[in-house]
């Protein structure tokens, strides 16, 4: 695998991206590979709030629908509205062009249970 070092991971397959009080997230180069061909992504409306955890939108390829979640809490200021008409972008550019939404960050703490690019490696190891 190859993910970026700079970034934060979860287990649900999303990375975030922190600068300052902002997040950008997408999902992994993994999850997109495991997904397949992703043919429809639901992101939320600008302004929004989620909690740690909470679904933020949907991703659907030609296998499955995954539920896209918040790593950390915040409110929407962003979303990437390229991938309502070319969602193959995120097959395409996992970790630049593809990101999902950017969050203001709620709580700085909650990046303290993001795991590194190394932990998120050995965790999916195996799947890759």
């Amino acid at each position: 695998m190859n993910n970026p070092q700079n970034l934060k991971y979860t287990q649900e397959h999303e990375w975030i991206k922190v600068d300052g009080n902002k997040a950008v997230i997408g999902i992994t180069d993994l999850a997109q590979s495991l997904l397949g061909d992703v043919v429809f992504v639901e992101l939320p409306q600008v302004g929004v709030e989620f909690a740690a955890h909470d679904t933020m939108g949907i991703i659907e390829s030609v296998k499955a629908v995954s539920d896209i979640y918040a790593p950390v809490s915040g409110k929407v200021l962003e979303v990437n509205t390229a991938l309502e008409d070319s969602p193959e972008i995120v097959n395409q550019d996992a970790f630049g062009k593809g990101w999902l939404v950017v969050l203001e960050i709620k709580d700085a703490d909650e990046l303290g249970g993001l795991l590194s690019a190394e932990d998120y490696e050995k965790l999916f190891a195996e799947e890759g």
